[in-house]
């Protein structure tokens, strides 16, 4: 039998920036964003707060862009302060790297097993497919090792021995989905 994990973010992700104000280098984002209008043309920021001091941070979404290139349905989300478009843009890499931004996950995700605790203790031969909603780098031994109830120095012994199998390398960390089988 096939098990189905989801990794699903569970607020926004921290973003990863030096403040100019107090040298913090930790912002959070809030789903809020700026629009401002000079006669044909629109900017667009994504604004993030210091974590630190509370200066406000503009990312920057859209620059001296023509009004009649920009999708109304996007127009109307970032006038509605839509999060979920915040969401999708932090993932956006061309966004990231125009505003020289990293993220970082840590506390923001959580893994779904589909209600069961420690999954297929009882079975012999375990399949699972880890889905991710979003691109969230985690280590697939924590991610094992959290839904199995195992440790991670438990996971990697089985790793070794060859009783934990992948056609994805296990090691490191990963943002897509994978699957694997745990042998008892």
């Amino acid at each position: 039998m096939l098990e189905t994990w989801v990794v699903a973010p569970t607020c926004l992700p921290a973003v990863l920036r030096r403040c100019h104000a107090c040298a913090s280098e930790r912002f959070r984002a809030n789903g809020k964003f700026r629009v401002n209008a000079h006669h044909k043309l629109i900017d667009a920021w994504l604004l993030v707060l210091c974590t630190r001091c509370g200066e406000t941070a503009k990312l920057t979404v859209l620059e001296r862009t023509n009004v009649r290139s920009v999708r109304p349905a996007l127009l109307a989300r970032l006038h509605d302060n839509d999060p979920a478009l915040a969401a999708e843009l932090l993932q956006d890499p061309v966004l990231r790297r125009r505003n020289r931004i990293a993220l970082d996950w840590t506390d923001a995700w959580r893994l779904e097993t589909g209600g069961s605790d420690h999954v297929g203790l009882d079975r012999e031969v375990i399949d699972v497919t880890v889905r991710f909603a979003a691109r969230i780098p985690v280590r697939p031994v924590r991610l094992i090792a959290e839904g199995c109830g195992l440790t991670r120095a438990e996971v990697e012994r089985l790793i070794e021995e060859g009783n934990l199998v992948s056609a994805t390398r296990l090691t490191g960390k990963l943002s897509g989905d994978f699957t694997f089988t745990l042998k008892r």
